[in-house]
């Protein structure tokens, strides 16, 4: 069955207020794709996010993590922890090995002293720390995540929901996400959790604008780092797709998209097919939700509504 109905965006049965606030872990490979730096952008000015704390994957794990010490600086938040994680995949190579966007950081302020392999840790203390209570939002290749449920399999439980932008739903076709750490993300999709959604690249795609128009409506925000690690990515593409962003906005305004429950499994046998997410819609064991349309219009009224001029 399609719907908009999100059973995670409520508390005890009622639609959020603004007097709300969802405590949110980030785990991002900021530092290749500008969509991780808008995404973290809209966390900080979205009211009702209570941004926990912020962890990094995929090769240059610290400079990532610079990176995101660097945007939250840029809007006035050297509140927030932030920690890097695993630089490489549990079994396969590493796909990402640099974070381009480091070269942005030149001439900022930001914090250096990024101890290795840390992010594991922090994500399972504050989980524990608040049981029920924390949604994990995963918008990277899901090294940390997969390295978390499998060193403490009771964490899965101990959230209030797993939001991930991953996989792709419409055809047995590889996603970047799931195919960097393969190992990481079957072991996360096996996990049980109350509220287990993911935004497939099949979906997020319907949110791209050109260089022209990301210029435009980016730039016109004000903020002087976010514009330098916009214009590094375009040297490289000629377009900006909101994969990351739209993750975010629908755990607060979940009728951006509609969504079906079912059940994901990952590749893991066959080479040329590894981390595919095959997606059987009302499985007999269906434990997992993913977004099978988007409204792009309403998604760009609500996060530049959210984001507005620095």
């Amino acid at each position: 069955m399609k719907g908009n109905s999100l059973e995670l965006i409520s508390n005890t049965g009622r639609e959020l207020t603004s007097m709300d606030k969802i405590p949110i872990l980030l785990d991002t490979d900021i530092g290749n794709d500008i969509d991780d730096a808008l995404c973290l952008l809209y966390l900080l000015h979205q009211p009702m996010c209570e941004l926990v704390g912020i962890t990094t994957v995929c090769g240059e794990p610290e400079v990532r993590a610079m990176l995101a010490d660097a945007v939250c600086r840029e809007v006035g938040r050297e509140d927030i922890p932030i920690h890097s994680g695993a630089g490489t995949p549990i079994i396969v190579p590493q796909k990402k090995l640099k974070a381009p966007q480091g070269i942005a950081l030149e001439g900022r302020r930001y914090r250096k002293d990024f101890p290795s392999n840390r992010a594991v840790d922090f994500l399972r203390e504050t989980i524990r720390s608040r049981p029920g209570e924390i949604t994990l939002l995963g918008i990277g290749p899901l090294t940390n995540i997969g390295l978390l449920f499998a060193l403490d399999p009771e964490i899965p439980s101990l959230l209030k929901g797993l939001v991930l932008m991953c996989g792709r739903f419409d055809e047995p076709k590889g996603e970047w996400n799931a195919r960097v750490d393969p190992h990481a993300t079957a072991i996360v999709y096996n996990a049980r959790i109350t509220q287990h959604l993911s935004l497939g690249d099949d979906v997020t795609q319907k949110c791209r604008v050109s260089d022209e128009e990301a210029r435009r409506t980016i730039k016109g925000l004000g903020f002087e780092l976010i514009n330098d690690m916009l214009e590094v990515w375009l040297t490289r593409k000629d377009r900006v797709t909101y994969h990351d962003p739209l993750a975010a906005s629908v755990i607060f305004q979940p009728d951006i998209c509609t969504y079906e429950k079912g059940r994901v499994d990952v590749e893991l046998k066959v080479d040329e097919l590894l981390a595919t997410t095959y997606w059987e819609p009302n499985a007999e064991d269906s434990y997992h939700t993913v977004a099978v349309d988007v409204d792009p219009k309403r998604f760009y009224d609500h996060y530049f509504s959210i984001v507005k001029k620095g």
